[in-house]
């Protein structure tokens, strides 16, 4: 279960206590959580009750969105609004004039488990937010595509709360008498990480093999059925009826300078208290860290990986002067804040065999669809076994460069990309392990660390 602070604190980033659970965690503590009643008691469907009752126009709503800051949770962190304004401004009741709006909830990268506690604990946040995105994107429309191993308590949560909006007349064929018609239909696929890719998400939803499409044409002019259509993440979804509701200003007072808002952070590895943390962007990993327990048995820090499996690794020691944000991260770090999901590793991690690890994932979950992705993560992965097995060659670690480098860039999604960064950054940061191994036929750490006891 999410994190439930004992007390709510002041702003994050400011070296004083981060405020929790204000956006989409915010049903927590309470006894039935994902019910209908229990939204309601915290303020559900008011937006959508002020946007019908006020008669704002789609354009209202994407300027709140776009007024907040709020920027896409799923990984690439493009922002929100700006994204809905690309959609056609045709009146959906014109012949022809079809659209949709989908949701990525195929939450797939290795360490992320944020959008899987959303729908679990909170889902009518997801409807209240796919009724207002699809108003605002002129769509009468709305899927939610769910990961296949969601199928237990998360499916039936989301769609116990999918019948209590139409029981309540929340979604469906004029809605509340605003002439307002939006359908909202739960949807499961089958666990493919490729689906996560938004096009490959379309093409599974039409019922085909999930490979990503070329683009152009995007989905905002041809996307679900050759019909326009915007994708967005569950928390970033999630995210939007708290903000109509409170306001754009609120939100942003959350965050940072060009990022607003609080983010969902799934922290795991070698901390003491593994869990989902909602707290405001530019809160410290060091606070972020203390949250989470510290490390687990007070081993030293080594090593981060701040966005998800797929972002370039960064050293514990820089890690614990960077703040949890997208610019931060960037530009402080080197690498991402993706998905949220931060991997923790301590000095007894061996760099190598994570690597191979991450690497095996990749090689397993391309589509196939591009030779230097189908073809080039097999070689990541058959290099770093030899070399974790005693056999590597000096050579091995150019090759790996040489081969990620021929991958990145080169691919029709960003899976190649996924596939590169972890090998380019692990290699970079800790090649010393990776020269041990080719050298001396074992583990650096293993060495080291007998040596030390």
């Amino acid at each position: 279960m999410p994190y439930i602070p004992p007390q709510a604190g002041s702003a994050g980033g400011t070296g004083e206590t981060p405020r929790f659970n204000q956006v989409c965690y915010t049903t927590l503590g309470f006894d039935v959580p994902w019910s209908y009643e229990t939204y309601l008691e915290i303020g559900g469907y008011t937006a959508w009750q002020r946007i019908l009752d006020e008669k704002l126009s789609p354009e209202d709503v994407v300027q709140i969105v776009k007024d907040s800051g709020l920027r896409g949770r799923g990984g690439a962190g493009f922002p929100t609004g700006l994204k809905w304004s690309f959609m056609p401004k045709t009146d959906p009741k014109s012949a022809g004039a079809q659209s949709y709006f989908v949701v990525n909830s195929d939450e797939s990268e290795p360490g992320t488990c944020k959008d899987r506690d959303i729908l679990r604990t909170n889902p009518h946040a997801l409807v209240e937010g796919m009724l207002i995105g699809a108003y605002a994107i002129r769509a009468s429309v709305a899927y939610n595509y769910m990961r296949g191993e969601f199928m237990d308590e998360v499916y039936d949560h989301f769609h116990q709360a999918v019948k209590d909006a139409y029981a309540n007349g929340w979604a469906g064929k004029d809605i509340k008498g605003s002439g307002h018609d939006i359908e909202v239909i739960p949807t499961l696929g089958a666990g493919a990480y490729i689906c996560g890719e938004e096009t490959a998400l379309l093409e599974s939803l039409e019922g085909k093999k999930g490979q990503p499409r070329f683009k152009p044409p995007f989905p905002a002019g041809y996307g679900l059925y050759g019909k326009p259509t915007t994708i967005n993440n569950t928390e970033s979804v999630s995210s939007v009826p708290a903000i109509v509701r409170n306001g754009s200003d609120w939100f942003k007072a959350m965050g940072v300078e060009n990022a607003g808002g609080q983010k969902c952070f799934s922290v795991s590895g070698h901390v003491a208290k593994p869990n989902n943390f909602e707290i405001d962007l530019g809160t410290p990993f060091a606070t972020l860290l203390e949250l989470a327990g510290g490390m687990k048995d007070g081993i030293a820090l080594k090593a981060v990986i701040p966005g998800g499996s797929s972002v370039p690794v960064v050293p514990g020691e820089l890690m614990m002067t960077i703040d949890m944000d997208y610019d931060s991260i960037a530009k402080g770090a080197g690498s991402m804040l993706g998905s949220g999901a931060v991997i923790v590793m301590n000095e007894t991690t061996d760099m190598v065999m994570a690597l191979r690890r991450i690497s095996r994932f990749y090689y397993s979950e391309s589509c196939g669809q591009c030779t230097p992705c189908r073809e080039g993560t097999g070689w990541l992965y058959r290099v770093l076994t030899r070399i974790v097995e005693g056999k590597g060659v000096p050579e091995d670690i150019v090759r790996l460069e040489d081969v990620a480098g021929k991958i990145a860039g080169r691919t029709i999604c960003a899976l190649g990309d996924a596939a590169a960064m972890p090998v380019q950054s692990f290699v970079k940061h800790y090649r010393h392990e990776f020269e041990h191994y080719i050298t001396h036929k074992r583990s650096y750490v293993s060495d080291t660390l007998g040596a030390a006891a």
